[in-house]
């Protein structure tokens, strides 16, 4: 009778802290460094959420090691629903397949919380470089195998992956250019030293208006606003071929479902109102999507499923 008051007890308090959450401050630790697009989209976020709640939002940046360092913090913190974690792809389903051994694992360690947003990512060119179109890239390639070079920010990146993909899937021979990151590829590509280049919207539109390269193409399911002009991979006749990429939350596993289920229902308003996409979203060349945890649990499935086929494609081992 004793064991069953307690446990009654038990489901009473979590039952109260759920109708009470969040009774403190929440932390979202995000592995990148501050003043990045997926730093501006969460503090963007938080802002929001203490305006809701009135708790403060706690946003904690623990960058490197591809995004192992923060995956860590969150899997080993307190399933308490007052820690979060705002990643990449990386830490969801590329890592466990670009590292032999990973001191975390993507499935058992995380309560998926929600696919907060979408980002795509342009194919950019060299002004003089002959094909000005994704059918012309491919057409030139195939007649000039192993001649062409791409540039990432490193091997297993997302825009390293994202070409290998590419090749892979149309039958192409590329050479990979790895660089310390996006502006020294940019740089690159504007003087004419490389010729191809997956970026992220952001970082190349300023350069693609000045007329320092050109596009051939845009992921995502409808042209960008920032690159009306840019065709997407579908319109370019490549419907099959899609280099977006996404940021999620996830909790510790073993967190309460209400509360991750009221994070992921308040974020997706969030990021779905006009104002903060037009304030948040769009500059960065990101899409809101707002998954439910059951949504972005079933994406998860399938997205790790695709994501060996992409590492494996790419040759790419980071341990």
């Amino acid at each position: 009778m004793k064991r069953i008051w307690v446990s009654f007890l038990l489901l009473f308090a979590v039952g109260v802290e759920g109708q009470t959450y969040p009774s403190k401050p929440i932390r979202i630790v995000v592995p990148y460094t501050p003043g990045g697009p997926a730093d501006l989209l969460v503090r963007g976020m938080g802002q929001k959420l203490t305006e809701t709640w009135g708790q403060q939002i706690i946003v904690e940046n623990k960058p490197g090691a591809n995004e192992i360092i923060a995956a860590q913090d969150v899997a080993k913190s307190p399933a308490d629903g007052y820690n979060y974690l705002l990643a990449s792809d990386a830490v969801f389903s590329l890592n466990q397949y670009l590292y032999s051994r990973l001191a975390y694992d993507p499935a058992k360690d995380f309560t998926p919380v929600s696919r907060v947003v979408t980002a795509n990512l342009m194919l950019v060119a060299r002004t003089d470089f002959p094909a000005s179109s994704v059918r012309e890239l491919v057409d030139y390639a195939r007649k000039n195998p192993g001649k062409i070079n791409y540039g990432s920010v490193g091997a297993g990146g997302v825009n390293h992956l994202a070409m290998a993909w590419f090749n892979t899937l149309n039958g192409l021979d590329m050479q990979h250019v790895p660089y310390k990151g996006l502006v020294q590829g940019l740089q690159d590509i504007m003087t004419s030293r490389l010729d191809v280049m997956f970026a992220v919207i952001g970082g190349a539109a300023p350069h693609l208006k000045a007329g320092r390269m050109k596009a051939l193409a845009v992921s995502g399911k409808s042209r960008n606003a920032l690159i009306a002009e840019v065709p997407t991979f579908t319109a370019a006749g490549f419907p099959d071929f899609d280099a977006s990429f996404y940021f999620g939350l996830a909790a510790p596993a073993g967190t309460p479902r209400d509360m991750i289920a009221r994070f992921a229902a308040e974020s997706a308003r969030i990021v779905n109102a006009a104002e903060f996409r037009e304030k948040y979203l769009s500059n960065l060349g990101f899409e809101p999507v707002g998954d439910t945890p059951e949504q972005f649990a079933a994406f998860l499935r399938q997205d790790r499923a695709l994501a060996e086929k992409k590492v494996r494609a790419s040759g790419a081992k980071l341990d």
